[in-house]
């Protein structure tokens, strides 16, 4: 630009910048300018928008069940805008023959990579703040109990440093326009299959930025509800995305750098980098699976953070009410859709509860990466809403009820109709008990007999047996009729003294 087509002032000298900034300033406001990755971020929208929002807002609103999969999916969405606009502008001065040229200016090579790469960088950031910002106010607005959970969402934005390092590193080792591609895809498979890879609880593969938590378990309604968010396997995520983008933008500057002075300190940040992703690594590979569904590793645990989280339980106005934590409001109406017919039908018997309230499962990790999922209180008003619950990918309102027939409404019958829990006249249940019992519970059509018969063949009468068609005749009657008898006959049915022709 000439002096006489520059921009002049009032009195004809040219106009000076209005916020004056050093040459690293100008340099990264140029590149930010120039930055290929601006003009991909409605392609980071686009993606994100199909891949990941939709599947996330399709879960309950619930903070954990959202924040923990967008963990999950964001960084997956990244990787192809945000590794290839930094593989593109690193092989920009060697596509362009510019190498030589830019060699004999003042400013280093590495710290105008570093510009370049700090200016995608920045795009990249804000476009997965953008779609951090969108999912959590939507799940602010619908959630029925909580807060963000900042973890998941600092763990996103820390893995984009080292997408955007490592393509960046890649085109400025290898300038073309093959490479682009060529590492886009590779870091792509490479972190899509890295979730894949963990076997167990104790397993360095943990330290992938999309695993919010144990493998088989991932985001499950019962994780971080009735205890808080353990950020231990978020710290080691973090601490090995920092050293991971520190140790390749150092081994880029090692091949940049002319000088003993920076040579020496890009060989000290490509050390410090190592050190500390392989510290994380290292730390994942000790993470276990506490009771509560997340990791714990014990170097980075801190014992206050596993208290339970105290709240006011959200209960039902039924004959007996149903209680559960205030994250599952949204699916307590279905849980006393499901129970209401037993409910109905012990109101007011001795030994039925006069409420009944939701307890926390307890994990523990089994062979490679099988859960077992038990509940935590054996208590004959604890109940556990079972996990998925509806809303959840592969959980419908009906499989719902019918998990919930299967534990809550069979549990809760048989309590009462089994002289109160008695574990011995449980083991060894009458004839009539087991038609009482089988005429009472609502299974869905879904559930079959034979299906049931595995897991509670004790508690029900034999398909095709006379107590098999005296519950059919006994559920016929509706659960006001149903607890009139119970009312006047439970007694003689607990002691053994009904025989099947005396059921209604």
């Amino acid at each position: 630009m000439t002096a006489a087509t520059a921009p002049a002032g009032t009195d004809g000298r040219p106009r000076a910048s209005a916020v004056p900034l050093p040459a690293a300033g100008r340099l990264l406001r140029l590149e930010l300018r120039h930055s290929v990755m601006l003009g991909l971020l409605p392609l980071v929208v686009a993606l994100f928008w199909y891949n990941g929002y939709r599947e996330v807002m399709a879960l309950p609103p619930m903070w954990n069940l959202r924040a923990m999969t967008l963990q999950n999916r964001l960084l997956l969405d990244l990787v192809i805008p945000a590794t290839g606009a930094a593989a593109w502008m690193g092989s920009r001065e060697g596509r362009r023959d510019m190498t030589d040229l830019l060699g004999v200016t003042a400013r280093p090579r590495w710290s105008r990579q570093l510009a370049t790469w700090a200016a995608t960088t920045a795009w990249a950031e804000i476009g997965c703040l953008a779609c951090i910002a969108v999912v959590y106010v939507m799940t602010a607005r619908q959630a029925s109990w909580g807060g963000p959970l900042w973890w998941p969402a600092v763990v996103s934005v820390a893995g984009v440093p080292p997408l955007t390092a490592i393509g960046f590193a890649a085109g400025a080792r290898f300038p073309g326009r093959f490479v682009t591609p060529l590492i886009t895809v590779a870091t792509f498979f490479g972190f899509a299959f890295s979730t894949q890879a963990a076997s167990g609880d104790h397993s360095y593969w943990q330290i992938s930025p999309l695993t919010s938590g144990a493998f088989d378990i991932g985001a499950a309604p019962g994780v971080a509800s009735f205890y808080r968010y353990l950020p231990d396997l978020s710290i080691a995520q973090v601490m090995f995305a920092i050293g991971l983008t520190a140790a390749v933008l150092g081994g880029l500057g090692l091949s940049a750098a002319n000088g003993p002075r920076l040579r020496w300190l890009t060989a000290l940040v490509t050390a410090v980098g190592l050190g500390a992703a392989g510290t994380a690594v290292t730390l994942a590979g000790t993470g276990r699976l506490d009771p509560h569904g997340m990791i714990v590793i014990p170097a980075l645990h801190d014992a206050a953070s596993g208290q339970p989280v105290r709240y006011t339980p959200r209960c039902s106005r039924t004959a007996i009410a149903v209680c559960v934590h205030p994250a599952y409001a949204g699916v307590l109406p279905a849980i006393t859709a499901a129970v209401g017919p037993e409910v109905t039908e012990v109101a007011g018997l001795p030994g039925a509860p006069a409420r009944l309230s939701q307890v926390p499962v307890a994990y523990q990790q089994g062979p490679g990466n099988s859960i077992s999922i038990s509940v935590a209180s054996r208590s004959q008003s604890a109940f556990a809403v079972p996990d998925p619950i509806p809303g959840q990918p592969g959980m419908t309102s009906a499989e719902f009820a019918a998990q919930l027939a299967q534990t809550l409404g069979l549990r809760l019958m048989s309590d009462v109709i089994l002289s109160g829990g008695d574990r011995a006249a449980e083991l060894n249940p009458s004839q009539a008990q087991l038609a009482v019992i089988g005429g009472s519970v609502r299974f869905p059509p879904s559930v079959e007999e034979r299906d049931l018969a595995p897991l509670f063949g004790h508690l029900l009468p034999v398909p095709g047996s006379p107590a098999a068609r005296a519950a059919r005749r006994f559920a016929v009657l509706t659960p006001a009729a149903r607890h009139d008898w119970l009312a006047h006959h439970l007694a003689a049915l607990r002691a053994g003294q009904i025989t099947l022709a005396e059921l209604p």
